[in-house]
């Protein structure tokens, strides 16, 4: 597989052939980095361009990988990876297969969040599918997307100095100074309408959020939505962030530690747990069928079992836990409440399933329905659904 080089119109390559010269590589579009024995040939001249001067800008071809075993084999020092990038060499490749907007590194990118080979297509078993790799380049930012999430993020943290509210944050303002011009008498007419502005705020801000998702760090991005979960969910009176919980199980010589990220106190002093995580794309099913079946991707089939193994211990742990984590967090408790390891269930908001067909829904519908018992697994725009199902019958 080669890689032709050609200056534009302006330029010339002599100043590659200069670098190569002395010794030193060259790295093109911050992409590929190549040393003078990649280097193949120069594109010869035709023969009406045979008084040209030899040294002049013509074209370079580079070695970028040599197919074996139905692969295309990359060096990783081609590339700058931990690993030797395969492709399929049924691909079709081109520019955007390597490089995405601002000349940004896609195969670098990735190689940043895994410690193993990237395996591109073909029969391989950790290999990613080559519809998988499209939707992934399709998802690269844009020029324009880029742009728009630095000012987003740039507008959340002006937002705390500068008192920029979202579209949001106005209409529940506005409606809290209208409270003052309700009578005095009218307090079931009161309840009713700000119970239904309560939803109809949370609503509006669930989407504002979903719409510049990109603009959270995951930690802010968990602090809002619990916050808006809290008046969905009422039972709840606190959340217990990184608690302490005892491993009685994975160290057969001793007792381990683990944290639980976030947990929740009802009313009555029981404990749930909750995951949330942000709403990438295709982090529920997977686009191809196993058996005829769509099957749980690593993100939530990783989730269910991170919950699964936190209500495990706790249950474990029993009154000895319940007295533990109180003694460490009573400050954020009420004055005497005990708290309870009593059945915890855990409650679970990722993904997003817009996008399905009936096909997926019906085979998440069998997942959520396995675990019901003990987890309630949703999505984003389930969430919406049920803020929406919520306001129609409140208007009713």
């Amino acid at each position: 597989m080669l890689l032709k080089y050609q200056p534009d119109r302006f330029g010339d390559a002599r100043w590659l052939d200069e670098k190569l010269e002395a010794g030193d590589s060259v790295t093109l579009r911050r992409t590929f980095t190549f040393t003078s024995a990649d280097l193949v040939s120069q594109i010869e001249q035709t023969d009406a361009d045979s008084d040209a001067d030899p040294d002049d800008d013509s074209d370079r071809i580079f070695v970028l990988g040599v197919l074996e075993a139905g692969y295309y084999e990359i060096s990783r020092e081609t590339l700058g990876l931990k690993h030797d990038l395969r492709l399929d060499s049924v691909m079709k490749l081109e520019p955007r297969t390597f490089i995405a907007e601002r000349d940004i590194s896609v195969f670098r990118r990735i190689d940043e969040l895994i410690a193993e080979p990237i395996i591109v297509g073909g029969n391989e078993a950790n290999a990613l599918p080559l519809a998988d790799f499209e939707q992934l380049l399709k998802n690269f930012p844009t020029t324009t997307e880029l742009t728009h999430y630095a000012r987003s993020r740039i507008a959340r943290i002006l937002r705390d100095y500068f008192g920029t509210l979202s579209d949001a944050d106005e209409r529940l303002n506005r409606y809290l100074e209208s409270k003052k011009k309700l009578t005095a008498n009218s307090r079931k007419g009161l309840l009713a309408t700000f119970e239904l502005q309560k939803f109809e705020y949370i609503h509006a801000e669930l989407k504002t959020m979903l719409a510049t998702v990109e603009g959270y760090i995951e930690k802010d991005w968990q602090k809002k939505i619990l916050g808006l979960l809290m008046f969905i969910f009422p039972k709840y009176i606190a959340v217990l962030e990184n608690v302490h919980v005892k491993d009685f199980y994975s160290n057969p010589d001793g007792v381990s530690d683990r944290y639980i990220d976030l947990m929740l106190v009802d009313a009555n002093g029981s404990i749930d747990i909750i995951e949330v995580k942000k709403p990438f794309p295709n982090a529920l099913l997977s686009r191809n069928k196993y058996r005829n079946n769509h099957t749980p991707r690593n993100e939530l089939a990783g989730t269910i079992m991170q919950a699964e193994k936190y209500l495990f211990h706790l249950s474990k742990w029993g009154s000895a836990g319940e007295k533990e984590i109180h003694r460490k967090r009573k400050s954020e408790l009420p004055d005497g409440m005990e708290l309870k390891i009593t059945n915890p269930k855990a409650l679970i908001l990722l993904g997003r399933d817009y996008d399905f067909n009936a096909e997926q829904r019906f085979d998440f519908e069998i997942i959520r329905r396995k675990y019901a018992n003990m987890l309630d697994i949703m999505t984003y725009d389930d969430l919406l659904r049920r803020l929406e199902n919520i306001i129609v019958m409140m208007k009713r």
